[in-house]
């Protein structure tokens, strides 16, 4: 793939980013910026985004097929792509049949979205695929530049490795709490996707296929399993967390920070990260 996501990702919903926020992230060292919740096919604050930046690769995690319609997406990546080459990365995903009124057929549905992309000159490589399960993961292998996958644990990022090979892109995301407290910052994660998407079937199937068992998924989920879905505690011990994704093999690894100041979060979690993976004099 010929564009640069650096080690480090920064996880923002709309209501959570503006061009100001983007720029503070590009300076604090992330590589790129993942649009997250399903934003429209205009894409058009993707494209303040990369106004408002030099560097930054921005990113959809994850456009969905059942909202935006392909033509419109495809107008949109050639529109930000003409006025900013090689920095927009589109994420595509099928949703979930909790919150996607039309959701069927899931596998056969991308595929045809993804013929309509590639027939209006989307090149594969950029795009990845919002994949958990094995087959997902063998379609963004044969037809995608690789996945950006949320929802899992490191153990996921080392199966995924096997099922891509070396030659496509695993992105990752992962939840983060910026708190010393255990409980406290379990009780955050609890509060948010980590414990509320529990309930929500792909996640849950992921889950049971790493092991996962109904006590771990039941209400809010187990200590364990909160713990194997976000990095908590100081800076520091959050850039293990994080690191252990590139140990399994991915490619990048993207922060969904978790808390009231989430642009503090991810600052603090770059400084840690970063300085952690900086070789010296570099």
């Amino acid at each position: 793939m010929t564009i640069e996501t650096g080690l480090l990702g920064a996880h923002l919903r709309e209501h959570e980013v503006s061009p100001q926020a983007a720029r503070h992230l590009e300076e604090a060292g992330y590589g790129t910026l993942w649009l997250d919740a399903s934003p429209p096919a205009d894409l058009a604050l993707v494209q303040r985004l990369l106004d408002a930046t030099t560097r930054l690769t921005v990113a959809t995690s994850v456009v969905n097929v059942w909202s935006a319609d392909p033509l419109t997406v495809a107008a949109s990546y050639h529109r930000i792509e003409a006025a900013h080459p090689g920095r927009f990365l589109l994420g595509v995903g099928i949703g979930h049949r909790e919150t996607d009124t039309d959701y069927a057929a899931p596998y056969d549905t991308l595929v045809s979205y993804l013929d309509v992309l590639n027939d209006a000159g989307i090149p594969a490589d950029r795009i990845v695929l919002a994949a958990l399960g094995p087959r997902m993961l063998r379609l963004a292998r044969d037809r995608a530049a690789g996945t950006v996958p949320c929802m899992v644990p490191p153990a996921h990022t080392r199966g995924a490795r096997a099922i891509l090979g070396a030659d496509r892109v695993l992105l990752p995301g992962h939840f983060v709490v910026l708190d010393a407290d255990p409980e406290r910052a379990r009780a955050t994660a609890r509060s948010g996707p980590p414990g509320q998407a529990l309930r929500v079937a792909n996640y849950a199937a992921n889950l049971r296929r790493l092991g996962y068992t109904d006590h771990d998924l039941a209400g809010t989920g187990s200590d364990a399993l909160i713990d194997a879905l976000t990095a908590h505690g100081d800076a520091a011990t959050v850039a293990a967390g994080l690191t252990a994704h590139l140990d399994a093999g991915a490619d990048h690894v993207g922060v969904y920070p978790l808390g009231a100041d989430p642009i503090a979060t991810l600052r603090g979690v770059a400084e840690a990260f970063l300085g952690a993976h900086t070789p010296p004099g570099g």
